[in-house]
């Protein structure tokens, strides 16, 4: 198999935990990033969830493609199975995205399943806050992980109004 490309946009951005030979800004359209899953294990429990990003419907997300080596397959989707479809409320699937330099080439991406229980649906920005103040999990506090994805958005000049509001609130109320 050949190399083959990953699209992150949320903590793969900054986290990836896999090898990779390229980078690159990329558009994948009919999706837009969102903090629209409830989670039970990373940032929350089931008791006290808190919310952490997924690919949702509408809109276009910009985010950061990783090229993987071929010979990696079935590591690297090892590792991003077991990392994102924990609970299945991730759908896998394979979308065109627009690098930075033109090319469109297909990714592996995790996209919401607006069918699982998990789904949060979208909210207005304090809700979200709300939320997110106050939940952990076993990969630490939720604003914690929202924090640092909007920092590494922002270090690449990816603009996330609605991320950014969620933050602002996030800091403004400690």
């Amino acid at each position: 198999m050949g190399d083959f490309w990953v699209f992150g946009y949320g903590s793969l951005i900054w986290n990836p935990g896999f090898a990779y030979v390229e980078t690159s800004r990329a558009r994948l359209a009919g999706y837009r990033r969102s903090l629209c899953v409830k989670s039970w294990v990373h940032r929350g429990t089931p008791e006290r969830p808190g919310l952490v990003l997924g690919l949702d419907r509408g809109g276009s997300c910009v985010g950061l493609a990783f090229r993987v080596p071929g010979e990696l397959h079935g590591e690297v989707m090892g590792y991003l199975r077991a990392r994102e479809l924990v609970t299945n409320v991730y759908l896998e699937r394979r979308l065109p995205v627009r690098l930075a330099d033109g090319r469109q080439v297909a990714a592996v991406a995790y996209v919401v399943d607006r069918a699982h229980q998990q789904y949060a649906g979208r909210m207005d920005e304090l809700h979200a806050a709300e939320i997110v103040r106050n939940a952990e999990g076993q990969s630490g506090p939720n604003p914690t992980y929202v924090l640092s994805t909007l920092e590494h958005l922002q270090a690449l000049g990816i603009r996330d109004h609605w991320l950014e509001s969620v933050a602002l609130r996030l800091k403004s109320e400690k």
